[in-house]
């Protein structure tokens, strides 16, 4: 962050668009997440990857679409039963956000996400009759398949490199069962670099 702070003091800011503008935007980074409604969830570590698509509608505001393929998850406290437990879900997931510039560079945004489960490995190991066993499960079995969550964030532009962090808040459930009503909640931080075309 420090670096990248630097990196803000010295370059100028000129990757904004004009007006009717459209750019590509590949990005990458990590995502910290973990589930709601669980005593036990601690925050788990994951990578995130993919691209953007964006329109320069008018000078303080865009809109843009994307697809990112998400790690998220969580990690659980260990108790009498399980131990070093650990759930990665991996997210095809398409943000639709809008986007408002507060200066040029500098843009609050906000929209709505759609994610589509496509795996998911769990692993730990387990209490059996006093006797710790390893477990590595990769199974969707009892997962909901589509995810509905609210993304919104800030990114700074500079020099076409694009510095963003968001919030996704989980909407719909992840289990499919009523006795469990836990929620996606990830931060997820990238950088990304803006093709104009």
């Amino acid at each position: 962050m420090m670096v990248a702070a630097a990196m803000m003091a010295v370059v100028s800011v000129n990757a904004q668009q004009p007006v009717g503008g459209m750019w590509l935007k590949p990005m990458v980074g990590g995502t910290l997440s973990t589930v709601t409604k669980s005593d036990d969830a601690k925050m788990k570590l994951g990578i995130v990857a993919g691209g953007e698509f964006g329109y320069q509608v008018a000078e303080p505001f865009a809109v843009s679409a994307g697809l990112l393929v998400s790690m998220q998850g969580a990690k659980m406290k260990d108790n009498n039963y399980m131990r070093d437990e650990s759930s990665t879900m991996t997210y095809l997931n398409i943000p639709v956000l809008a986007n408002f510039y507060l200066t040029k560079g500098l843009a609050i945004k906000a929209g709505l996400q759609p994610g589509f489960l496509l795996s998911r490995k769990w692993k730990g190991e387990e209490n059996v009759n006093g006797k710790w066993e390893s477990f590595d499960e990769s199974s969707t079995d009892g997962m909901k398949k589509v995810d509905l969550s609210i993304p919104f964030g800030l990114s700074y532009e500079f020099s076409d490199f694009v510095i963003d962090a968001r919030y996704n808040l989980g909407l719909t459930k992840i289990v499919d069962s009523n006795l469990v009503d836990s929620k996606n909640s990830v931060i997820m931080l990238t950088i990304g670099y803006m093709i104009p075309f």
